[in-house]
């Protein structure tokens, strides 16, 4: 999950020309990872691997929208929340949703109550619940782009791109709803379709 900053673009943008910084252990890691220790596990443990399976990209798909405006790091610390409230995102139970969960959702602290993310939420459920198993894995994973050089600095990480363009216009065409390139690039990040951890960053290999 990602950047609206490096998992937030904010970062980016306020040091466009960083590379790679030592960690905590002497190691250099995108210099994002360093902010909090959050953002190291989440940078070392999961940002840019292989993610697979509807249910798991469907929760990536919830939370990048739920981010849209906010701090990454936000979503990442209410992220069990999260869960708990959607059923682990199983895509069939949250598809079975009634008004009196909706109800409940908007009432929920643990997670984010903006109406409007929540009611996309609830009829992405909806949507996917008709797609045969697979199907949003390999919608999704179709967009991966070809490899590129691994960028050297923050400002060489881009916000959207012409893959992520083009996945976000085939899921709306496909009926899912708060899903932009940008969006849509933050999630090809986290789930590992393209590699953003810079050059020199000791987890891009690892």
């Amino acid at each position: 999950m990602t950047p609206a900053e490096p998992p937030p673009a904010a970062v980016t943008e306020s040091v466009p020309d960083s590379g790679a910084m030592p960690g905590p252990d002497g190691r250099p890691r995108c210099p994002w990872g360093l902010s909090t220790p959050d953002y190291l596990a989440y940078h070392d443990e999961e940002w840019g691997r292989p993610v697979h399976g509807d249910d798991a990209l469907f929760e990536r798909l919830c939370l990048e929208a739920f981010q849209s405006g906010l701090s990454w790091l936000t979503i990442l610390r209410r992220r069990e929340g999260f869960r708990a409230a959607f059923a682990g995102f199983r895509i069939a139970e949250v598809a079975a949703f009634t008004d009196e969960d909706r109800a409940r959702l908007l009432a929920d602290p643990g997670i984010i109550r903006n109406r409007a993310k929540v009611d996309a939420t609830l009829a992405n459920a909806k949507v996917l619940a008709d797609w045969k198993p697979g199907e949003l894995d390999e919608v999704i994973w179709s967009h991966a782009p070809a490899p590129r050089p691994a960028p050297r600095t923050l400002a060489d990480v881009p916000a959207v791109t012409a893959e992520s363009t083009a996945l976000a216009k085939d899921l709306k065409r496909r009926g899912l709803r708060f899903v932009g390139p940008t969006t849509a690039y933050a999630m090809l990040q986290a789930c590992g379709l393209v590699n953003d951890h810079l050059a020199d960053c000791a987890v891009r290999e690892g």
